[in-house]
């Protein structure tokens, strides 16, 4: 496996892993799948500290992402970024996801940000536990904050900060 920062070229597999996650599942609170477009510009947005990451087989295939995005819009924020990981289903539980996040954590660190923050939907417990191994702890707990599929959503906020 190989972790690489993204390109444009990389849209149409991040699209399709996290548009499953749109269309199947809570763990993103995006209602409407992305077209191509869309993904593209949001990758060409994210490019510096704000960067997106691929993991890719041995093979080239994209098998996984992740994200740095700014926290807040205010400039009080600016030294807190929040990351975003998400892995292809058929990828799940070989490590792919731990390898995603250290190069997320690394790259923040690098670029001298302070906070990393995870909002994470409440009761996935696989997601909790991915940044609870690599140092992130539980800061907060939002109840209800989300709808989707005619369910309410909670919200577990983890956050890393560095010294």
């Amino acid at each position: 496996m190989l972790i690489r920062t993204a390109t444009s070229d990389d849209a149409e597999a991040i699209r399709t892993i996290y548009n499953v996650e749109v269309e199947t599942s809570t763990v993103t609170f995006d209602l409407r799948a992305r077209t191509f477009a869309e993904q593209r510009r949001w990758i060409d947005k994210r490019s510096g500290v704000h960067t997106v990451v691929v993991a890719t087989s041995d093979e080239g295939l994209v098998i996984g992402f992740g994200s740095l995005s700014p926290y807040k819009e205010r400039p009080a924020y600016s030294t807190t970024v929040e990351n975003s990981v998400y892995v292809h289903r058929q990828h799940q539980g070989i490590g792919v996801g731990p390898a995603i996040l250290a190069e997320l954590v690394a790259r923040a660190e690098q670029h001298g940000f302070h906070s990393v923050v995870a909002r994470i939907v409440g009761g996935h417990q696989a997601s909790i536990n991915l940044h609870a191994r690599a140092g992130f702890t539980i800061v907060g707990h939002e109840r209800e904050i989300g709808r989707k599929f005619n369910q309410w959503l909670d919200v577990v906020t983890m956050q890393l900060l560095f010294d």
